[in-house]
C-alpha cells in the first residue's frame, strides 16, 4: 500500500457514526482485512482466461510497486554490498542462511515494518510468469517503487558505520539489479521505468533535483532505450527524474512521458530535509512543453508516473477530515497541476498509468463539472496498477495488456495473481479480464466514464459490475466490505480536485 498508509487499516475498523460517514464514508475497509488469509486465484468466482489478442493488437506488461527487498536474508547483505549487481543472482538464489527467519524477523521489528515486501524468489517467480504468459510482449511499463519499504532503516541496521555515499551506492546498485532482471527476462524489449517515492538515494520521499543519484540512475533507466534517444533521456532524468521518449515500434507515433511526481508530493523534501516546490514547478513547466510539442507534431501520449493524481482516501480517513463541514480532503499531490495539464491536453493524452496504492483501480481525469462538459476530448482514462509486493496482505499481481499500436488505445487487460505471497511453488493465474468482466470494448475515457456513471447510479453496489470492481480492487480478496461506502468511493474515481470531490460527496444521499 502507500508508503505512509495508517497501520489501523490492517485491523477491523469500527462502524462510523453517521456524521462522520459523509467525511470519511469512502473509507477503504477492504484494506482493513490485510492480515486475513486470502484465497488462491484458482478459487476466485469469476476467473477468466487472459485478455485475447484482437486483430492488430500487441501484448504489453504493466508492473508496479515491486518493492524488492535485498535484505530478506540479512546474512547475505555483506556479499551483496561487495559484489556488482550482475553478480547478485547466485548470491540471492543460494539456500537461505541458517538463521534467516530469525534475523529477518529482528530486522522487521527494529524497522517497525508493517509487512513483508518482495524477496528474490517472488521477483523471479513473477518474471518467469510474465515470460511464460506473454513471451511476445512488446514493452513493459514499470510505474515506480522498485525497492523495499524502510530501505534506509534496513541498511542502517545492518551497516551502522556506513557513510551516506555508501548507502546511495547500494540503492543505485539495487535499482540496477531490478531493472536488469526485468530486461534479462525479455531481451531487447523496452522497459519503461518511472520513479517511486521509495526509489531514493537518501530517504523515502526525499530527492535532490540535478543530483549525482539521478545522473547515475538515469543512465540505468535510459540504457534500454534506442541509442538516439539515450542522451536526451539521461539529461532529463538527471535534472529531475523524468523523461520523454518516442515509444519503440510497433507503437506508432506515440510519446511516453514518465513523470517523477514524487517532486509533487506534499511529503516531498530534499535530501537535506528542505520543503521545496522548485523541482515540482520546473517539472510541470517541462511537462507542459512536452505535451505542447506532442500536440504540434500530431503525436499520441501516454503519461506514466507513480503517485496518481486526485484524492488520497487513506490519509483523509486517518485525519478524519470533515469534507462536508468545510475541511479539504487530503490529495495525493500538492497541487492539481499535473492532472489539469493532462486534461488540458486530453486531445493527445490517451492514457495515464500509475501505481502507489497497491490496488487495482481505474480513475478518470476531467474538468470540474465534467458531466456538463460532455466531451471525451476533455477526459483522460487512468489505470492504477496493483502491486507485486504483498506488503499489505494482498496477493502479488501484474497486468497483461492488449494495446492497439496504431491508436495507442488500451484495448483490454487481465490482472494475473499469484497463488501465494512467497514466490515459492507459486502459480500465477487470471484474477479478472476487463473486457469480459465489464463488457466494454476498450479501456478509454468514454468507457471508463460510462462505468463510473453506472457505479454512481448503483448506490448500493448491487450490479455485477460494481460487485466485480469491489471484489477485485484488492487483488486476491473476495470481501465486499467496500459496499457500505460505495457512493463516496465512486466520487473519488472521477473528481480529482478537492472542490469537485466535496461537491460529489456532499450531494450523495446517505
Amino acid at each position: 500500500m502507500i508508503a505512509n498508509r495508517p497501520t489501523f487499516f490492517r485491523t477491523p475498523i469500527p462502524a462510523l457514526v453517521a456524521s462522520a460517514a459523509v467525511a470519511i464514508g469512502f473509507l477503504f475497509v477492504a484494506g482493513a482485512i490485510a492480515q486475513e488469509t486470502h484465497p488462491s486465484p484458482a478459487s476466485h468466482p469469476h476467473v477468466a482466461d487472459s485478455a485475447k489478442a484482437e486483430p492488430g493488437s500487441i501484448a504489453a506488461l504493466f508492473v508496479s510497486d515491486i518493492h524488492f527487498d535485498p535484505f530478506h536474508d540479512p546474512a547475505k547483505a555483506k556479499a551483496l554490498v561487495a559484489a556488482p549487481a550482475d553478480d547478485w543472482p547466485p548470491i540471492l538464489s543460494a539456500p537461505p542462511s541458517a538463521d534467516q527467519q530469525q534475523a529477518f524477523t529482528a530486522l522487521q521489528q527494529s524497522c517497525h515494518a508493517r509487512g513483508v515486501d518482495t524477496p528474490f524468489a517472488l521477483l523471479r517467480s513473477s518474471l518467469q510468469a510474465m515470460r511464460a504468459r506473454e513471451p511476445n510482449a512488446k514493452f513493459m511499463m514499470v510505474s515506480g517503487d522498485l525497492i523495499a519499504h524502510a530501505f534506509t532503516c534496513r541498511y542502517a541496521a545492518l551497516f551502522p558505520g556506513a557513510a551516506p555515499g555508501d548507502y546511495q551506492a547500494f540503492v543505485v546498485k539495487t535499482l540496477h539489479f531490478v531493472i536488469e532482471e526485468l530486461r534479462a527476462e525479455f531481451p531487447g524489449m523496452p522497459v519503461y521505468v518511472a520513479m517511486g517515492n521509495n526509489d531514493s538515494g537518501c530517504g523515502d520521499y526525499q530527492l535532490d533535483a540535478g543530483s549525482d543519484f539521478l545522473a547515475q540512475t538515469g543512465k540505468i533507466v535510459a540504457a534500454g532505450l534506442p541509442t538516439s534517444q539515450q542522451p536526451e533521456a539521461i539529461k532529463e532524468f538527471g535534472e529531475g527524474g523524468y523523461l520523454s521518449v518516442t515509444m519503440a515500434a510497433p507503437m506508432r507515433n506515440t510519446r511516453l512521458i514518465a513523470v517523477n511526481d514524487v517532486l509533487l508530493s506534499p511529503n516531498y523534501s530534499t535530501c537535506g530535509g528542505e520543503r521545496s516546490a522548485a523541482g515540482g514547478k520546473a517539472e510541470m513547466a517541462w511537462l507542459a512543453r512536452q505535451l505542447q510539442e506532442a500536440r504540434e507534431s500530431g503525436q499520441r501520449v501516454w503519461v506514466m508516473g507513480h503517485i496518481p493524481p486526485g484524492i488520497d482516501p487513506f490519509s483523509t480517513v486517518a485525519k478524519f477530515r470533515d469534507v462536508c463541514g468545510g475541511q479539504a480532503p487530503v490529495e495525493f499531490l500538492s497541487s492539481d497541476k499535473m492532472a489539469d495539464l493532462m486534461v488540458e491536453y486530453a486531445d493527445v493524452v490517451r492514457l495515464g498509468v500509475f501505481g502507489h496504492t497497491h490496488m487495482d483501480e481505474m480513475r478518470l481525469l476531467e474538468p470540474e463539472g465534467g458531466e456538463a462538459q460532455g466531451a471525451e476530448a476533455d477526459r483522460v482514462a487512468v489505470k492504477v496498477v496493483a502491486s507485486i509486493s504483498p506488503v499489505d496482505g494482498n496477493t502479488p499481481s501484474f497486468t497483461e495488456a492488449r494495446v492497439n499500436p496504431n491508436s495507442a488505445t488500451l484495448e483490454n487487460y487481465t490482472v494475473i495473481a499469484a497463488s501465494n505471497q512467497t514466490g515459492v511453488a507459486t502459480t500465477w493465474s487470471p484474477e479478472y479480464d476487463f473486457a469480459k468482466t465489464f463488457h466494454e470494448p476498450e479501456f478509454s475515457a468514454s468507457t471508463v466514464k460510462k462505468l463510473i456513471d453506472e457505479f454512481r447510479i448503483d448506490r448500493f453496489a448491487n450490479t455485477a459490475a460494481s460487485q466485480a470492481y469491489i471484489r477485485d480492487y484488492f487483488v486476491g480478496d473476495m470481501s465486499l466490505e467496500l459496499t457500505p461506502f460505495w457512493p463516496e468511493y465512486v466520487c473519488a474515481l472521477d473528481n480529482h480536485t478537492a472542490k469537485a470531490f466535496a461537491a460529489c460527496v456532499c450531494s450523495t444521499p446517505q
